[in-house]
């Protein structure tokens, strides 16, 4: 196996298709992610930056306003309303994986909140089967209060 560059925090693949198939997924625009701006900005929020330089480097930020909006792909951070199997070879790694992945999300998000951030967790499943709660979400981080739903995950 080839050595992969890696960052040391989250486990080492044990073999070679372990390696593409990580390689080979995204890490920012993402499909989800590509929809929800899409919706900031047909609700007129333009104006958002990208892997902004704050704890975590939210998706999407509004830095002025301090709204961070986190896209969280269902698979990669245990999405609680999927509830996703864990994959059959290897279960050892992926669970070390996604426990550091959720520990890791956790501590973006108290992070966030604690340097004064309104955070805004959304889940793949939600864009696509909820948008109007999407949209509830959103527009309540903007309007200063939250909504039902917009408090942090139970993961």
């Amino acid at each position: 196996m080839r050595p992969s560059i890696r960052d040391k925090r989250s486990p080492v693949p044990l073999d070679e298709n372990t390696v593409k198939s990580m390689q080979g997924n995204r890490r920012k625009d993402t499909g989800p992610e590509i929809e929800v701006r899409k919706m900031l900005r047909e609700m007129g929020y333009p104006g958002y930056r990208l892997q902004w330089k704050a704890p975590g480097h939210p998706d999407i930020a509004y830095p002025g306003r301090k709204i961070a909006i986190l896209v969280n792909g269902c698979f990669w951070h245990r999405c609680p309303k999927c509830n996703l199997p864990m994959p059959e070879h290897n279960r050892d790694y992926w669970t070390k994986k996604f426990d550091y992945n959720v520990r890791h999300d956790r501590e973006t998000l108290e992070a966030l909140q604690a340097d004064g951030w309104t955070v805004v967790v959304i889940w793949g499943c939600e864009v696509k089967k909820e948008p109007d709660l999407v949209r509830k979400r959103i527009s309540a981080a903007f309007s200063g209060h939250r909504s039902p739903g917009s408090s942090p995950p139970s993961w």
